[in-house]
C-alpha cells in the first residue's frame, strides 16, 4: 500500500487539540522561569550566536546561583519542523533534570525557510561549543521532534573537525523524542517549499546515514500513539546505529502522542526524567 506521506507526517493534523498543549506550554515555560529566576537560577537569553534567535536559556538546579554550578550539564532543542516555536515555550522541560542536580540549557535556533536544515545543525554545534567553553564539561543532548533530529546530529558530529579544543565525545549521548533521522522522506511533503532539499541534501542533513563512532549513546524514544512512520524512523537509527557499534534503546511510549510524549520530562519522578539523569550522569 502507498504511503500517504502528508497523512504520516503531519502531526498537527493527527492531534487536533495541539492549540491547547501549545498553550499549556507556553503557561508552564513562562511559570518555571519566574520560578526558577525568584531563585537566582536562570539565566535568560545568552547570545551563542549572531542572530536574534541563537539564544541559550540556562537552568541551574536548585542551590546552583553560582555562574559555573557543579554537576551534569545537558542541552534541550525544541521542536517545530524546523519552521517554527520558541525556546520560550520548553522551559519546563528543565525542570525534571533540575531536581537531580544536572543544568539544562534550552536553546533556540534560526528556522526554515529563512535559513537551511544544515544552516540549523550548525547552530546547534555552535550552541554545544559554547557550552562547553563555559563549562568544560561534556554534554548530553535531548530534543522532541526536529530537536530529537538535532539532538542526535549532536552525537554524530566530529567535534575536533569544528575545533581542535574540544573533545571528540563532547556529546556523547543524546535522548531523541520523536524525532526525524532520514530526511530524504521531506521530499514527498509539500513542506519542502521551505526546506527546499534535493535528494543529496536530504541526505546530508539525515543523521541516519552519518558516521557514529563506537560507544556513543542515542535514545531514541516516540510516542505509542504517533504515526507508522515516526515510529519506523525512531526504530530504523536505533537499529542503524547499533550496529555501527553505538549503543540504542527504542522506547514507544503508550498512550502518548506526537506532543504529549515529551511532558515527561518536567516530572522529576518519571521513568523519562530517571533515564535522562543517568544519561547525563555518565560523564
Amino acid at each position: 500500500m502507498a504511503i500517504d506521506w502528508e497523512v504520516e507526517y503531519n502531526n498537527r493534523a493527527r492531534v487536533p487539540e495541539h492549540p491547547q498543549i501549545f498553550a499549556r506550554w507556553q503557561r508552564d515555560a513562562a511559570a518555571y522561569r519566574d520560578e526558577t529566576a525568584k531563585d537566582g537560577c536562570a539565566e535568560i537569553g545568552l547570545k551563542y550566536g549572531p542572530s536574534a534567535r541563537q539564544t541559550v536559556d540556562l537552568f541551574k538546579p536548585r542551590g546552583g546561583q553560582e555562574s559555573i554550578p557543579a554537576g551534569p550539564l545537558a542541552m534541550f532543542v525544541h521542536g517545530g519542523y524546523w519552521r517554527s516555536l520558541e525556546p520560550s515555550s520548553f522551559s519546563q522541560m528543565a525542570r525534571g533534570m533540575n531536581a537531580h542536580g544536572v543544568t539544562v540549557a534550552v536553546i533556540g535556533y534560526d528556522l526554515c525557510p529563512q535559513v537551511s536544515i544544515a544552516d540549523i545543525v550548525r547552530q546547534n554545534q555552535a550552541a554545544c561549543l559554547y557550552l562547553w567553553k563555559r563549562f568544560r564539561r561534556r554534554v548530553m543532548v535531548s530534543g522532541h521532534s526536529a530537536g530529537g533530529h538535532l539532538a542526535a546530529c549532536m552525537v554524530a558530529t566530529d567535534w575536533i573537525a569544528l575545533d581542535a579544543g574540544a573533545p571528540a565525545d563532547l556529546v556523547p549521548a543524546g535522548y531523541s523524542i520523536s524525532g526525524l533521522f532520514d530526511l530524504t522522506v521531506l521530499l514527498h511533503l509539500s513542506g519542502n517549499a521551505d526546506f527546499k532539499l534535493d535528494e543529496a541534501q536530504a541526505r546530508r542533513v539525515s543523521p541516519l546515514f552519518w558516521t557514529v563512532e563506537r560507544g556513543r549513546v542515542l535514545d531514541a524514544v516516540v510516542g505509542g500513539d504517533e504515526s507508522s512512520e515516526f515510529l519506523r524512523q525512531s526504530k530504523t537509527v536505533a537499529d542503524s546505529w547499533r550496529a555501527k557499534g553505538a549503543e540504542t534503546r527504542y522506547e514507544p511510549v503508550a498512550g502518548m502522542n506526537h506532543f504529549t510524549v515529551c511532558d515527561a520530562m518536567t516530572d522529576p519522578g518519571s521513568a523519562m526524567t530517571r533515564r535522562l539523569v543517568e544519561l547525563a550522569r555518565r560523564h
